[in-house]
C-alpha cells in the first residue's frame, strides 16, 4: 500500500521583496475576479437590468462584505467572546487568520440589501442573481485552505487519506478541504449556474443556494475536525458549522414555498 500524500506546500506563491503573496489572498483574488466575469456574462444576457458601472459596485460592496462580515462572524462565532474588553484590535488583525462563511454572508447580504435599495431594486432578485457566482469563491477557499494545510478532517484508512503537518499527529487524514471544494464549490456552481440559466421565479435560486450549502456544509462536517478551541458542541458530533447551516435549511425551504407564486424578472436589454 502506497504511503499517504503529505500536504506540505509553502503558502507563499511567490515573493517581491518584502511583500509575500500567499496563495490564499491569491484564491480569495481569483473568487472575486471570477464571480465579476461571470456575473458581466450574466449581466450581458440580460439576467440583470443595471449599467457595467452599478454591477461593479455591487461586486465591489459584496467583496467588502465578505472580508469584514467573515470577520467578524469568526470573532463572534468561533472565538471566546471576552476577546471584545481583553483584546478588541484582534478583530483588525486579519493576518492572524479567521474567517467565517456564515459571517461572510451575512456580509454579503447587507451590502447587496444596501446596494439594492439605492438602485431601487427588489432584494431578492440581487441575492438570486449573486448566488450563483458565490461558490467560485467558495471553492478557490477550500483549495486555499487545503495549501494551507488547515481544516484538516478526521482520520481514517480510506485509499486517499492524507498527512497534514499541521495537524496534532502524523495520522493519515480525510482530506475534507477537497470535499467541500468539490461539493461547495464545483458541484454548486454547476447545479446553481444551470438552473439559473433558465429565468427563475423570485426566491427560487436564493432558496436552492442555501439548500445546497446547508446540505453539503453539514455532511462535510462529519468528515472534518472541529475547532479547537470549540470542539463538538452537543452529542460528540455536532459542530458549530453544523449549527449555523441549519438555518440555511429552513431558509431555503421558506424561499422555494414563496417562490411558488413569486414573479419571475423577464430579460433585460443590457445596460452600457
Amino acid at each position: 500500500m502506497a504511503a499517504p500524500f503529505v500536504v506540505n506546500f509553502n503558502p507563499v506563491a511567490f515573493q517581491v521583496g518584502p511583500l509575500a503573496i500567499h496563495w490564499y489572498g491569491l484564491m480569495y483574488l481569483g473568487g472575486f475576479l471570477g464571480g465579476w466575469l461571470a456575473g458581466e456574462y450574466r449581466r450581458l444576457k440580460g439576467r440583470f437590468p443595471v449599467s457595467r458601472d452599478a454591477y461593479s459596485d455591487l461586486i465591489f460592496y459584496a467583496m467588502m462584505g465578505v472580508v469584514i462580515g467573515g470577520r467578524v462572524g469568526y470573532m463572534l462565532f468561533y472565538t471566546p467572546i471576552n476577546w471584545i474588553w481583553h483584546d478588541p484590535l484582534a478583530l483588525v488583525r486579519i493576518w492572524d487568520g479567521g474567517m467565517s462563511f456564515h459571517g461572510g454572508l451575512l456580509g454579503v447580504a447587507a451590502a447587496n440589501w444596501w446596494w439594492s435599495r439605492r438602485h431601487g431594486l427588489h432584494f431578492f432578485d440581487t441575492v438570486d442573481f449573486i448566488a450563483p457566482l458565490v461558490p467560485i469563491g467558495l471553492g478557490l477557499g477550500r483549495l486555499g485552505n487545503f495549501i494551507n494545510g488547515e481544516l484538516w478532517g478526521k482520520p481514517t484508512d480510506v485509499a486517499w487519506a492524507m498527512v497534514f503537518p499541521n495537524a496534532p499527529d502524523a495520522l493519515p487524514r480525510h482530506p475534507s478541504q477537497l470535499y467541500e471544494f468539490a461539493l461547495e464549490g464545483v458541484v454548486m456552481f454547476a447545479v446553481l449556474w444551470i438552473y439559473s440559466m433558465k429565468p427563475r421565479p423570485r426566491y427560487a435560486v436564493a432558496g436552492m443556494f442555501a439548500l445546497l450549502y446547508g446540505c453539503f456544509r453539514i455532511f462535510v462536517e462529519f468528515f472534518r475536525l472541529p475547532d479547537a478551541q470549540l470542539g463538538y458542541l452537543a452529542f460528540g458530533w455536532l459542530t458549530m458549522g453544523q449549527i449555523l447551516s441549519i438555518p440555511l435549511l429552513v431558509f431555503g425551504v421558506i424561499c422555494l414555498a414563496l417562490s411558488r407564486r413569486a414573479p419571475t424578472l423577464p430579460l433585460a436589454t443590457p445596460a452600457a
